[in-house]
């Protein structure tokens, strides 16, 4: 099966989507689905308001058409509502070729928290974009009745893994600071909160790994908080691995791949009770959540790293490819892109 994949977050980008995508990708080939991506490579760009260094690309509508006939895929999934997407979706509309969605970002809060676009706004637009897709995936229960109850329907599971030969305990990074270690890792932005996070009373030291318009800000607020910019690879296993709690001060991730990444690295969470940390860690003994973040900060202290490591290796990312794929297969089950259901007088048109 050849899948198509159309999303605004790409590399250079380093987010939960881009890593999702990237593993994803390389799972399914086991799987027998070889993945490709249309993505903002080569388009030209302009600069997203309120966050200096990402980039938002200006797809052209030929250029678009031309990208998804040489992919000639079988599927199409369209990953994120950026101008990708947009322009993505109106190539399926256009032909009337059924594809697939997935809501992976709250950008309503996200926009929200940077002007005064109401959330409200947001949603509308979001409902109208996934409500021409065949399936929305989601990717946890929680998530799943939060965007029934605001009227978008059609929505499946797609939950996540975490590459455990990659973020692993035994290779731990040589921090001389003092313990316990409270540890966050992710985009420094205002959306993650992470002041909830770095003004808590707490014994030893707290240390962030990522970048973000945010940073030179919190840096000046928290001069005892060690920033250590964005890490990747063994090197943010290495950090992972080393720190004594991973916190997780966000309220708006759908998920939070980073908190599965933790855990593979031996380190308990400590998080609100919210989508995401919820349906991750839930009532497992690999972390605690609380609205009183100081506290559960205080009781992850005491969980068993032995115990963290064995819960993410039976989430892996080949579970979670096998899933997307099903979701696919269910709408595509010949080698040819399919008009939707109900356009009379259409054959299978491939793209």
């Amino acid at each position: 099966m050849r899948i198509l994949i159309a999303t605004d977050a790409w590399h250079p980008q380093v987010n939960g989507v881009v890593r999702t995508l990237t593993s994803l990708a390389r799972s399914a080939l086991a799987l027998g689905a070889e993945i490709d991506f249309l993505t903002p490579d080569g388009f030209p760009s302009l600069g997203v308001p309120t966050y200096p260094g990402l980039r938002m690309a200006l797809p052209n509508r030929r250029e678009i058409a031309r990208r998804i006939k040489a992919a000639s895929p079988d599927a199409l999934h369209i990953a994120t509502e950026g101008p990708i997407g947009w322009a993505a979706r109106a190539y399926c509309r256009r032909r009337k070729l059924a594809f697939t969605t997935s809501y992976t970002t709250r950008f309503p809060e996200y926009i929200a928290a940077r002007s005064i676009i109401p959330a409200a706004l947001s949603y509308a637009v979001l409902r109208h974009f996934h409500a021409a897709a065949a399936t929305t995936m989601v990717a946890t229960p929680s998530l799943e009745h939060e965007l029934g109850a605001r009227g978008f329907r059609k929505l499946g599971a797609w939950t996540r893994g975490v590459d455990t030969d990659l973020f692993r305990p035994d290779q731990v990074a040589e921090l001389d600071l003092p313990r316990p270690i409270f540890m966050t890792v992710g985009r420094v932005a205002v959306e993650k909160n992470l002041d909830a996070f770095l003004s808590l009373d707490l014994p030893g030291s707290k240390v962030v790994i990522g970048d973000g318009p945010q940073k030179a800000l919190l840096e000046q607020r928290y001069p005892k908080v060690r920033f250590l910019g964005e890490k990747t690879g063994r090197d943010l296993t290495a950090h992972l691995a080393a720190a004594d709690v991973f916190v997780f001060p966000s309220r708006t991730d759908t998920f939070g791949v980073v908190q599965l990444e933790a855990l593979a690295c031996g380190t308990p969470v400590a998080a609100f009770p919210v989508t995401g940390p919820l349906d991750v860690i839930a009532d497992h003994p690999v972390g605690a959540l609380e609205f009183d973040l100081r506290s559960a900060c205080l009781r992850a202290l005491g969980m068993s790293r032995e115990s963290c490591r064995n819960f993410a290796l039976e989430r892996s990312w080949e579970n979670s490819a096998r899933q997307f794929i099903s979701n696919l297969t269910a709408l595509q089950p010949s080698r040819s892109l399919r008009p939707v259901r109900g356009v009379a007088g259409e054959s299978p048109v491939r793209s």
